[in-house]
């Protein structure tokens, strides 16, 4: 360590440098207050009412950035980003506080730009004069800003809950905030309701989240529940989509919040090049000045809602919306449930109105204070005027007033500067005539201020008129969960009837039947051979049996369709398998029913039920298949029927089975004596006998051999040593197997 470093705590550094720049970030930053803004929204909306925005014409909204400027301190770009966000033209918010013109790019584009602060206007929406009203009656604190410059507002005094009436998002330090939107209309109703009886059921009048994109919102009670009581919860929102059957055509037309066109196109053309979806032809973006559009055209064939159920499911079509209701509440970060949100609103609104209610008060005590002095000298107006004429100098005028007429400085300075041609009775008893008016209405104010009633009933009047006058239709509709997501892509896969072709170097060929009557003659390498042949269908289940003790999973549509004149695909590749790993068999099936009868080169024969191999998991490998004790020297699938077939002994020969050791011994045996396992790796029962160094060299189906006696080789009792081939066989054994 450098001798001039001096060692410092760990503990002691957080405090000191990290846990202030966390709480400036939480209280200044990220996270909303009661009044539903963040001080870089109050900065920007203050500094445009003190520019006269609210009731005049719209100004460059380079201006509006610059004059920000001496309250955020942050950057040009940073506040011009957030004031697009507030305007009517990017849609972020259901009731924006900016009336903007040109272009304010969209919130469910990523890539569609807004223009630079030059180009476009803003001014305040009528909205705002609800959430200004009053400021300048010490409705609410001021403080400094960074300079000590001027003042700016610690909170504006809405008249509306707005905290729940536009969307939120902020992340702080070691915390976060997300508030979804809901409907202005169906908010101050709730507030209402509320101001009459706290214990009033909030869901009754306040349904769901509600946004300006629109959308159809999922309902499930447990979960909106959770969210209402708690404040933390998600909900789903679903794109809406109409279906132009001309055109073979699905338009999106209003997609979640929480998401963008781009996005949704992106993920629709990623599952279309996976081949996870065969049924799109093309996805483009048609959004216009009518609004939000995504064209998707379709095949003929295809099922317009099971292929929107499907892209629900796999794209952000269909999203959900996550709720975090943390607010700044008195300066103190808290998770809250709506109704307590509510509750805290309309402290802090019948505190604003205590605040108004005080500053008009002690306007009109001033008021009157000055006129009970003025009333004073209407019984001796001529003495005032005595006064002030007969006074020597300036500075003893109001000394002379107080004492000739008993009132204090303030009163004497009013009077004194009242006008000489004002100094008549007709109108000191005009002036004079406002002080019972005054007294009435102070007393009236008196009574407004100590009275939680009445101080309610304003509020309420307030919320009413903001209803009435702003309140909207809801853009979000709320539909019962309907399943429609849940579509697996199988749903959407077209089936048809394929055949199998495995080669002896491995590769596999998927052929549609339609295809393989046209063009039936197979196209392979020149020293290649087909191994396996079977008929299976799009949707089956494929099982590839390897020498390894593996099996390998696909569904039959992971595999591509190809023509008889192709090779096909290498399974080395498609299945991704071990090195130097061969495959022996393949088998398709829908149920796994069925049994697969494993040869082992030590003797030994197993019949495994197909169904051990049935996973609910869509595992791709499936590793110790079988008994690995011995190589894999025969294998062979039986179907129900055929396993019938096998029990009847009908057509023997089909069923038999020659084994030829390394020895040159040989045994035919019935297939039926193969014994069923109860575990897929058991060894089974012995079938030939074998000294310790002997093994089988090849197991094939009588069918396959040309032996010249195949009598002399069936063996009924197992298990069996087995004959030497006769030496006719053992002569032409290269040609027999």
């Amino acid at each position: 360590m450098d001798k001039h470093q001096i060692p410092q705590n760990v503990a002691d550094t957080l405090e000191q440098n990290y846990m202030p720049y966390a709480m400036s970030v939480i209280v200044s930053r990220a996270i909303p207050e009661i009044d539903g803004l963040k001080p870089s929204h109050r900065k920007i909306l203050y500094t445009m009412y003190k520019m006269g925005l609210l009731k005049g014409a719209r100004t460059k909204s380079s201006n509006v950035v610059g004059q920000t400027m001496k309250l955020n301190p942050h950057g040009d770009s940073a506040i011009y980003e957030t004031m697009v966000r507030l305007s009517t033209g990017n849609e972020s918010l259901l009731h924006p506080f900016v009336a903007s013109k040109g272009n304010f790019g969209k919130i469910y584009s990523r890539d569609m730009a807004c223009a630079a602060p030059r180009y476009t206007e803003v001014k305040l929406d009528p909205l705002m004069a609800e959430m200004f009203n009053n400021i300048d009656k010490d409705a609410v604190d001021f403080v400094d800003n960074y300079d000590s410059t001027m003042k700016e507002p610690v909170h504006l005094p809405v008249s509306f809950p707005n905290v729940l009436v536009n969307p939120n998002q902020g992340i702080a330090v070691g915390m976060a905030s997300s508030f979804p939107s809901f409907n202005l209309r169906e908010i101050c109703e709730t507030t209402i309701a509320l101001l009459k009886d706290k214990d009033y059921d909030i869901k009754e009048t306040l349904k769901a989240p509600d946004f300006s994109t629109g959308a159809e919102l999922i309902y499930k009670e447990a979960e909106m529940d959770k969210i209402y009581s708690t404040g933390r919860g998600g909900f789903k929102l679903r794109s809406k989509y109409r279906y132009d059957k001309e055109n073979r055509c699905l338009e999106v037309y209003e997609i979640p919040y929480s998401t963008t066109t781009e996005a949704i196109i992106d993920k629709i053309i990623d599952l279309v090049k996976k081949g996870k979806i065969k049924e799109i032809t093309d996805v483009r973006d048609e959004t216009d000045l009518r609004g939000l559009k995504i064209a998707i055209d379709v095949k003929k064939s295809a099922d317009p809602d099971k292929i929107m159920s499907f892209l629900y499911r796999y794209t952000s079509l269909e999203d959900t919306v996550s709720c975090n209701f943390n607010l700044l509440i008195k300066g103190m970060p808290r998770v809250c449930g709506v109704k307590e949100i509510l509750l805290e609103w309309i402290e802090f609104r019948i505190e604003s109105i205590k605040r108004i209610t005080l500053f008009d008060i002690d306007k009109k005590a001033a008021k009157l204070h000055l006129l009970e002095g003025l009333k004073k000298i209407l019984l001796d107006i001529d003495l005032a005027i005595k006064i002030i004429r007969e006074t020597e100098k300036e500075a003893d005028v109001l000394p002379n007033l107080m004492k000739g007429f008993s009132i204090d400085e303030i009163q004497a300075e009013y009077i004194a500067e009242i006008k000489l041609r004002n100094l008549n009775k007709e109108y000191i008893l005009k002036r004079v005539k406002e002080i019972d008016d005054l007294i009435k209405e102070i007393e009236d104010l008196n009574k407004l201020y100590n009275s939680r009633a009445r101080l309610n009933t304003v509020v309420k009047k307030d919320l009413a008129n903001v209803a009435k006058k702003f309140g909207k239709d809801r853009l979000t509709n709320i539909i019962e969960d309907d399943g429609a997501s849940s579509i697996s892509k199988e749903e959407l896969i077209e089936e048809y009837n394929v055949k199998l072709f495995l080669t002896e170097h491995g590769y596999i060929k998927k052929i549609p039947l339609v295809s393989l009557r046209s063009n039936p003659t197979q196209k392979m390498k020149d020293d290649d051979v087909i191994i396996s042949e079977i008929e299976s269908t799009n949707k089956s289940d494929i099982l590839f049996i390897s020498d390894k003790g593996n099996i390998y999973k696909i569904k039959g549509y992971e595999l591509d369709d190809v023509k008889a004149s192709s090779f096909g695909g290498y399974c080395p590749n498609v299945l991704d398998m071990e090195e130097g790993e061969k495959i022996k068999l393949i088998i398709s099936t829908l149920d796994y029913k069925g049994t697969i009868i494993y040869g082992y080169s030590n003797g030994k024969f197993a019949e495994v039920e197909l169904s051990q191999y049935s996973t609910k998991s869509k595992r791709k490998q499936l590793k110790k298949a079988y008994c690995l004790k011995g190589d894999l020297v025969y294998v062979r699938f039986f179907s129900e029927e055929e396993k019938l077939n096998l029990k009847k002994c009908d057509d023997r020969e089909n069923y038999e089975v020659v084994l030829v050791t390394d020895n040159e011994k040989a045994l035919i045996f019935d297939l039926k004596q193969v014994q069923l396992v109860a575990s897929r790796t058991a060894q089974g029962n012995t079938i030939l006998k074998l000294s310790k160094l002997d093994f089988i060299a090849s197991a094939s189906n009588v069918l396959n051999c040309k032996l010249d006696d195949p009598d002399f080789y069936r063996i009924q009792t197992l298990p069996a040593q087995g004959y030497y081939l006769k030496k006719v066989d053992s002569k032409n054994k290269t040609t027999l197997f």
